[in-house]
């Protein structure tokens, strides 16, 4: 009845009370226990248990809050408590957890006390819950809005690329795979010479030319620990702070990869100079693999694209050949069924008139005609259809053009 009284009164304060409030109520209510609090996102109890490292069960003296999602991918429903008053068992300890949220401007807070015999029981627990949750086991963690988040369809997206469907120029797709490789197989090399385990890769091109399907196929080849950031940017902190944060969670994570993709938006005027310091942090970066991509790679600062310490290789991804339309085409053509396929004359005439396509415009240009062959169903009709699609594509590709022409120039002005 008192937590229940608690928990109401405390929801009616100003944000910026609440937990001072809660603090000192607990405090008088259990002077003989510790308690610890906080509101670190790591503190996931209820995926804790979901794993069976605790039991949990709800304190029905009080009325627990609870909101419920629906997965569609499971078909499950998921609850998650807003408030409530949870009693855990671990390692034999009798634990009570309070959570709380409530709104801070636009912002959500989420609380919590940990209330416990001793306070060595109490952060012993606090720490068993944050390593836990905070260890990368077949998931890809993407940082945005100044937090960590679990992504499942990122991760999904990255267990379905493999090198195998991917066509590059030359000997640039073993290349890449030899260099990670060579880097995770060699820490004690690096220890013995005394060269800090740490690297840093980037990837340039023009968009659709391949350096997406790369990172995800090496993260699924690696089989190590993946960090994606989306941005740095956030309401409520800067962006050294979520730099910092960034760069911590890595070094906590390593070995690993760190992915930055489209570093060009990611870095600015505003944080280049912290951003360099963290990306420099030699004894701290040990075992980290910095895999940055740029569409334009013009638009980083030298400091960044200059330095061999920084990204000590660059890989560069063209538009690709004649070998490699031909390839790709012919890659394509395989999986068509048969009344769609085209001829092998066919293929090296789509493979001539298509240069200065991006895979992904030939990627494109075999859906675009896919979807209008079905919908006359003409055997031979195909090569006929593609040859019509070319021509659309290759306008749509000079308006982009412009339209990005127009758009860097309004930038530098």
């Amino acid at each position: 009845m008192k937590i229940r009284k608690l928990i109401t009164k405390a929801l009616n304060l100003p944000s910026n009370a609440i937990p001072y409030y809660v603090s000192q109520k607990l405090a008088a209510l259990y002077p003989d226990k510790a308690v610890v609090e906080g509101r670190d996102c790591a503190f996931d109890v209820e995926s804790y248990a979901r794993e069976k490292k605790c039991s949990i069960e709800q304190n029905m003296s009080i009325h627990n809050q609870f909101s419920t999602s629906w997965d569609g991918m499971d078909n499950t429903i998921n609850k998650t408590a807003q408030n409530a008053w949870l009693k855990v068992s671990w390692n034999g300890q009798s634990i009570k957890v309070i959570l709380m949220n409530w709104q801070e401007g636009w912002h959500n807070i989420q609380y919590y006390w940990i209330i416990a015999d001793t306070q060595n029981i109490a952060e012993s627990f606090f720490t068993s819950v944050c390593e836990w949750n905070g260890t990368i086991r077949d998931e890809v963690l993407v940082f945005e809005e100044g937090g960590w988040q679990k992504s499942p369809n990122l991760f999904q997206a990255i267990k379905s690329a493999t090198f195998d469907n991917l066509i590059l120029h030359g000997t640039l797709k073993q290349d890449i795979q030899n260099d990670l490789e060579n880097f995770f197989a060699s820490r004690p090399t690096y220890q013995n010479y005394g060269v800090p385990w740490k690297r840093g890769i980037l990837f340039i091109g023009s968009p659709g030319n391949g350096k997406t399907h790369t990172v995800k196929a090496l993260i699924n080849k690696m089989q190590q620990p993946c960090l994606y950031v989306k941005s740095f940017k956030s309401q409520y902190e800067t962006d050294n702070d979520n730099i910092r944060k960034a760069f911590t969670k890595a070094r906590q994570s390593a070995p690993c990869i760190l992915v930055l993709e489209d570093l060009d938006s990611l870095v600015d005027k505003e944080n280049r100079s912290f951003f360099l310091n963290e990306l420099d942090g030699f004894a701290d970066n040990v075992g980290i693999v910095t895999l940055a991509t740029t569409n334009h790679p013009e638009r980083l600062d030298p400091a960044i694209i200059d330095r061999p310490s920084r990204f000590d290789r660059k890989y560069h991804f063209e538009l690709p050949a004649m070998a490699e339309r031909l390839a790709y085409i012919e890659l394509w053509n395989h999986y068509l069924n048969e009344g769609m396929g085209l001829s092998e004359a066919g293929i090296h005439h789509i493979a001539q008139i298509t240069d200065g396509f991006s895979f992904a415009y030939l990627k494109e240009l075999f859906l675009s005609s896919m979807v209008r062959w079905m919908g006359a169903i003409e055997l031979g009709a195909m090569e006929k259809i593609m040859m019509e699609e070319v021509v659309v594509l290759a306008k749509q590709m000079i308006s982009a053009t412009q339209d990005l022409d127009k758009s860097t120039s309004s930038e530098l002005h």
